[in-house]
């Protein structure tokens, strides 16, 4: 099977470095640029983002993103199975995590369940090993408060190049 690249990419952020703000950026990215219809992509998006928050403290944002990650993520079960992801124990952790959530228990990292295939390819492309694929929770103030310390320059101009241009169109 040959999946987007970006969805190992995200992977790999996702379970190696449980780096949910990139995760959200690559998918996001990847998303915009191909134009894709459906709610798989931006279901997968808030999962990460909802992680993001929760282990910020946000339960508030964490549970409004998992709340409408699940909604999305449902609505897409043949399209999940096809990008390598078991469906149920999927959906199963999702609910768990919400409830946790819910809870305002703190931020654990979770194992999204990957098909053995889906695997062995994330750890090639990360150079892991299964030992090193699954790491403790992290907690470095660049991974966890990643939005607030980086460089926006980019983000800033390219929103400004965008009003302009829909300013022109208008």
């Amino acid at each position: 099977m040959i999946y987007p690249k970006p969805w190992i990419e995200y992977l790999i952020h996702f379970h190696r470095e449980q780096d949910y703000f990139e995760c959200h950026e690559v998918l996001e990215e990847h998303w915009k640029a191909e134009g894709m219809k459906g709610d798989l992509w931006p279901g997968l998006i808030q999962l990460a983002v909802a992680l993001y928050h929760q282990r910020r403290g946000n339960m508030n944002g964490a549970k409004k993103m998992i709340t409408s990650g699940l909604r999305k993520l449902e609505k897409e079960e043949s399209a999940i199975k096809e990008l390598g992801i078991q469906t149920q124990p999927l959906f199963e952790l999702i609910r768990e995590r919400k409830q946790k959530i819910e809870q305002q228990k703190p931020f654990e990292p979770i194992s999204l369940p990957l098909t053995t295939e889906l695997l062995q390819k994330c750890l090639f492309e990360a150079n892991a090993t299964d030992e090193d694929w699954y790491s403790q929770a992290m907690t470095d103030d660049s991974i966890v408060h990643k939005h607030s310390l980086r460089d926006r320059t980019s983000v800033i101009d390219e929103r400004n190049k965008q009003k302009l241009k829909k300013n022109r169109i208008l």
